[in-house]
């Protein structure tokens, strides 16, 4: 395959290199005549192990080559890969005026150019970037999107230091395609990397960049505030990040990497409260964990905020517990829900069947009795009261029970999901929305 790679600074260069590597014919664009010489001259522009042999050996081969004309490159390639920076302005926002001038570049070249042509961000964008992309080729080519040229997002996962190996072994390919053409004309690109291939929407792969990054993020800075609570207690803070990942059931896993709603229960709270107030007492700023417990508030008040905005003030809960299949209801987050609706004036029925159990004879009977009298008086005995009651239907823990009667339900009712506990709202005969997604 023919390809054009824009920006041969560290994500071009690599991928410039790689890909001419793998077989196919690569034209480096870049306006720095002198990054095009050097690439020319079989060097590297940028310090990366390993990367200038590849360079000599694609360059040798006939495979790669620069230029600064970018009308020669679009016009014979079958690819253009974007790879400019998109830095920060002073607000943080991103600075797209360098993607958005390829794109005119690419849509003035389109005009000269019958055969079709896919354009492709690697670069780092937020969702939307591409249509915008694609809207300013069409206005300058006069070219139809998904008929005369083709689009696709295809974010990098290259590591400065590793980019080689990264390239080669990356955990996943992703292409967010704007057709299918456009999907499969990039996919043969990487035919011979050994990886999960993934064609999905263009904003999806946009944004995976983005989550990927952010968590990394939250990795490194958790990881330093545990230690820094470990050396004040002279603690080993590496060997107990060791113990920590050897859990691979929990904490290095996809358990909780789920949107859904609030955290709840006995633990979580109560610990993350305990650990944050002893910090204080030691003098210790930890802004992560401390904005965990006020994070967890704020999507509380998401899910009520949902419910007002309908205008409706019949509702009801299905789930009551902090999850589903127990009868805790220690700091579960719908009981502030509940409560937060009732102090609006909303008529509310809740319905949880170990929670109902629960108030007659459990072990939360107590609690139920003494602390949320006023709640524990709006519960029912069976969904239909609930369904009979109701304009809103908000889904408060997962249970199988709750899933197959929204798979039954119709009417004019209002499905607010706080758990995904639906897979497919499509086949829903009910209105319906999730808290975030």
């Amino acid at each position: 395959m023919r390809v054009a790679v824009f920006g041969l600074g560290y994500v071009g260069c690599v991928s410039a290199a790689c890909f001419a590597r793998e077989g196919h014919q690569v034209i480096g664009v870049d306006i720095n005549p002198e990054k095009v010489d050097i690439i020319n001259q079989g060097k590297s522009p940028i310090v990366e192990p390993g990367l200038e042999e590849v360079v000599a050996e694609a360059v040798g081969s006939g495979r790669l080559r620069a230029t600064t004309d970018h009308n020669q490159a679009v016009a014979n390639s079958d690819v253009s890969l974007i790879c400019v920076g998109t830095p920060s302005e002073r607000n943080g926002s991103l600075n797209l005026k360098y993607i958005f001038r390829i794109a005119e570049q690419v849509g003035e070249a389109l005009k000269s150019i019958s055969h079709y042509h896919v354009l492709v961000i690697r670069s780092t964008v937020l969702p939307g970037t591409l249509a915008q992309v694609v809207e300013r080729v069409a206005a300058v080519s006069g070219k139809q999107p998904g008929k005369d040229f083709g689009a696709c997002s295809n974010p990098e996962f290259l590591r400065e230091g590793s980019a080689l190996r990264d390239f080669y072994d990356p955990p996943y390919t992703i292409i967010g395609e704007w057709d299918e053409r456009s999907g499969k004309t990039l996919a043969e690109l990487y035919r011979r990397i050994e990886a999960p291939l993934i064609r999905t929407e263009v904003p999806l792969a946009e944004m995976v960049k983005y989550a990927n990054n952010c968590f990394h993020a939250l990795k490194v800075a958790f990881a330093n505030e545990m230690g820094v609570i470990c050396k004040q207690h002279q603690v080993d803070s590496h060997r107990l990040m060791e113990i920590f990942c050897m859990d691979t059931k929990l904490n290095l896993s996809s358990y909780y990497l789920k949107p859904g709603f609030a955290f709840g229960g006995s633990c979580l709270p109560k610990d993350l409260r305990a650990i944050t107030y002893h910090a204080r007492r030691q003098d210790l700023d930890l802004p992560v964990l401390n904005a965990i417990l006020p994070s967890n508030e704020r999507h509380v008040r998401r899910a009520v905020e949902m419910v007002l905005a309908h205008g409706k003030k019949k509702v009801g809960i299905l789930g009551l517990s902090f999850k589903g299949n127990t009868d805790d209801l220690r700091e579960s987050p719908m009981v502030d829900v509940v409560e937060a609706l009732l102090g609006k004036g909303y008529d509310l029925r809740i319905y949880d069947r170990n929670v109902h159990l629960a108030r007659l004879f459990g072990a939360n009977k107590e609690y139920i009795n003494k602390k949320i009298p006023h709640i524990s008086s709006l519960m029912v005995s069976n969904i239909g009261e609930v369904l009979d009651h109701s304009e809103i239907i908000l889904i408060g823990n997962r249970n199988r029970e709750f899933e197959e009667t929204l798979a039954r339900l119709e009417g004019p009712y209002h499905v607010i999901d706080l758990v995904r506990i639906v897979s497919d709202p499509s086949a829903l005969k009910v209105a319906y929305e999730g808290i975030c997604w």
